[in-house]
């Protein structure tokens, strides 16, 4: 006891420099940083986490997409598979989701880019005579009648399939009629992995999910079909529900809204089950218009699938909030290939002799085209496209992109070449005067 106390009261030899206490401070020291380091990784939040990964994932397709590029060396666009990868969405578990509160029940920050005089206008450029939105149950029925003629006249005639499996299924579709929150049932979840899945998706009757079971069927269809199969789940189940909500509501609500927003995340099945339906109806409105492209400016898309888009887009028939989409497409400044530059000039010369009044969309799309790619376009394409300005005019907007093609160089020139052409100009106008 003594020793103890003894030692306790004499500091001296705890103070002395030799090695064992050099060695034994630095150990310490190296002890005291891994301890800080640990606490600075721990001032990292889950949320900022979570951002970085997803960031991490993005940057990562967009290097595959660029891989993608650099195998299809003639520009076969139209030819491009997407890289297989799971929905960065799901970060969480279905079961965990809480639902949307009532305060986001409707999704409205659009309506300042809505104008009346706008919408009557594109009116013009919508077609009367065209079939409406079909939905899975249109191609169901179809295919029931086709294999059997008697059943014509029921009402929602079920496919041939267990009728413990049908029970089943009508349940589950009962259930996510009422759905708001929490559990989705296992059966659900399983649909993804059946043959005849789209039979079993029927039996749920779709057209009667509430808003939350969409947004939660789109987080389970975009994670475990392939992009073949839920571009069928988006054309004809959830494109046509976006459509009528957006009829009956003049707005989208807002789980809706966020089921868009998800399936973007498959853009190959986006575009061809979402956005290139919508404009070939060729009854896409502008508020329509509005809310899809919406989602298009806030969702980060591959150069390869816009690229895609855009072909499509030029070469479809005309519908006037196309160039809505062409517009919110070049403002995301991607480096196009020349076959798709080509392609949108050829899209804006088809108008040449058209005799309607163009909306403002039209000409505004065609001035984001010129001021981002006027350097890429050749001498021909400019100087086609100064005899289109002369037809189709807008006060404001016209002069903005005669501007811009005359203070460019063209395709295969330098920069070098257009300050030597200004010079020269100068020069001439010096000498004159």
């Amino acid at each position: 006891m003594a020793k103890r106390r003894e030692r306790h009261q004499n500091p001296q030899p705890f103070l002395a420099e030799d090695n064992d206490s050099v060695a034994s401070k630095k150990r310490s020291i190296s002890r005291d940083a891994r301890k800080q380091h640990q606490k600075d990784e721990k001032l990292l939040s889950s949320g900022m986490s979570s951002k970085i990964l997803k960031e991490a994932r993005i940057q990562q397709r967009e290097i595959e997409d660029e891989e993608v590029e650099a195998q299809n060396p003639n520009n076969s666009l139209l030819n491009v598979v997407e890289p297989p990868h799971k929905d960065d969405g799901v970060e969480d578990d279905i079961d965990d989701f809480t639902g949307f509160s009532e305060t986001q029940s409707r999704y409205g920050d659009y309506e300042d880019d809505i104008n009346e005089e706008d919408e009557k206008l594109l009116e013009a450029f919508l077609s009367k005579d065209t079939a409406p939105q079909r939905t899975l149950a249109d191609l169901i029925v179809a295919k029931i009648k086709e294999k059997d003629a008697n059943v014509s006249s029921e009402v929602r005639p079920l496919p041939k399939l267990d009728t413990s499996i049908i029970d089943l299924y009508k349940g589950v579709g009962k259930f996510l009629g009422n759905y708001t929150a929490g559990k989705i049932p296992k059966a659900f979840k399983h649909i993804p992995s059946m043959v005849n899945w789209e039979d079993a998706l029927y039996l749920t009757e779709p057209e009667k999910w509430s808003p939350n079971a969409m947004y939660q069927a789109t987080r389970i269809f975009a994670s475990n079909l392939g992009v073949k199969r839920v571009e069928r789940f988006y054309k004809f189940v959830l494109l046509p529900r976006v459509r009528e909500d957006i009829l009956k509501n003049k707005r989208l609500h807002f789980a809706l809204y966020q089921s868009l927003k998800k399936s973007l995340y498959k853009p190959a099945a986006f575009f061809k089950g979402i956005l290139f339906p919508l404009c070939e109806s060729r009854t896409c409105n502008l508020r329509e218009a509005v809310i899809v492209g919406s989602i298009i400016q806030k969702v980060s898309i591959p150069l390869l699938h816009s690229s895609v888009a855009l072909l499509k887009l030029a070469e479809m028939e005309y519908c006037g909030t196309t160039s809505y989409f062409v517009k919110l497409l070049l403002e995301k400044k991607y480096a196009l290939p020349y076959r798709v530059l080509d392609a949108l000039v050829a899209h804006f010369m088809r108008f040449l002799e058209d005799t309607r009044i163009m909306p403002v969309i039209w000409h505004q799309s065609l001035l984001a085209f010129v001021q981002r790619y006027k350097n890429e376009l050749q001498k021909e394409d400019k100087d086609n496209l100064r005899i289109l300005l002369e037809k189709q005019k807008h006060r404001l907007v016209t002069p903005e992109i005669t501007r811009e093609l005359n203070n460019s160089r063209c395709r295969g020139e330098k920069e070098n070449d257009l300050m030597s052409i200004d010079i020269l100009c100068f020069v001439s106008s010096s000498n004159k005067s």
